[in-house]
């Protein structure tokens, strides 16, 4: 303390501590996509007030994604920004307590569980619902950043259906590109799939369903370096490839390119909490979305690498909301 302030303490001599707001919920939701929003609308109808931090961006992946048609429910084409809106309305409107932060820590260890926000908001909950998502992977490209949503996708299964008998590509030599590739054959006139080396990384029996089926040409040892376009209507019309081995550059008229070099699930927050794979994927029981943790969920693409859908994020959401009413049903019985 110092004596020339007559003894007075300023704010920046305090403990902080002292001063972190607190907030306590018997459910919290770390993260807003479908995964979060549904578990908040079953946590919020179960009458357990919970808390949703929405974290960096509001909505998840369906907020930059244009066209939505595979969602039940809607009968015409929806926006996907439109559709989260709508989530967040329905989740506010049944009782959940949106939230505008961001979770910078977690520990899983003290009872009840603590998250920090960016702010400094101290958040204490009974349970835990991760469904923080994942992003794909891109390219870093400029102009494909530019069309996405307008000929680029990291989703086949999602935007497949509007490159109707159309030319596409697929970049990637995983089973992820195999398996979009495959797919795209069946709505596409041609596939192109675009692969950095001389082989494949997918598996052996994926790869032996490329080469025979005769929509798919395979580019080997070439990279996308640039995605060409229109600006009205902005949509995308080829791509420049470049050798990977002599450098030359050619041009690939197409229609629609789909990215598909992995995702990366937003779990770095929960690393040493919970128990991941190799991957960062966070491991949950069969059939559930409990993970190693009693009383901590993981719902939608942080545990889910295989489907990445939104009615299947929804539909985890329901069922860690479900979960953690049961385990706080348990735990207050005690």
């Amino acid at each position: 303390m110092d004596k020339q302030n007559n003894g007075r303490l300023f704010w920046w001599e305090t403990d902080h501590t002292l001063y972190m707001k607190s907030k306590h919920t018997k459910v919290l939701i770390i993260g807003s996509g479908p995964a979060g929003y549904t578990a908040a609308i079953y946590a919020a109808r179960a009458m357990l007030k919970p808390m949703l931090v929405q974290g960096m961006q509001p909505g998840g992946q369906l907020t930059i994604t244009t066209d939505v048609e595979n969602y039940p429910g809607y009968a015409d084409v929806v926006q996907g920004p439109w559709m989260m809106e709508q989530m967040k309305i329905q989740a506010g409107k049944v009782g959940t307590e949106l939230i505008t932060d961001m979770i910078n820590k977690v520990d899983f260890t003290k009872k009840p569980f603590v998250a920090i926000g960016d702010g400094g908001t101290e958040y204490t909950a009974d349970s835990v619902i991760i469904s923080t998502g994942a992003q794909a992977r891109w390219l870093g490209l400029e102009n494909e950043k530019k069309y996405n949503g307008f000929g680029v996708s990291a989703c086949a299964t999602c935007d497949g259906f509007f490159f109707k008998d159309k030319e596409v590509a697929v970049v990637g030599g995983g089973n992820a590109a195999v398996e979009e590739a495959l797919y795209l054959a069946n709505i596409a006139s041609k596939v192109h799939l675009i692969h950095r080396r001389d082989t494949l990384r997918a598996e052996k029996i994926g790869q032996d369903r490329l080469f025979k089926n005769k929509k798919i040409n395979v580019i080997w040892n070439s990279k996308v370096v640039d995605v060409i376009g229109t600006e009205n209507p902005k949509t995308v019309t080829g791509i420049k490839l470049q050798n990977t081995k002599d450098g030359t550059e050619s041009n690939l008229d197409l229609d629609g390119l789909f990215i598909a070099i992995g995702h990366d699930p937003a779990t770095k927050l929960f690393k040493d909490q919970v128990d991941m794979d190799t991957e960062g994927y966070i491991i949950t029981e069969p059939d559930s979305t409990a993970t190693n943790i009693p009383g901590v969920y993981a719902a939608g693409d942080v545990k889910d690498k295989t489907y990445r859908q939104a009615v299947t994020a929804a539909g985890m959401g329901c069922m860690a909301a479900l979960e953690a009413e049961k385990f706080i049903a348990v735990k207050e019985s005690i």
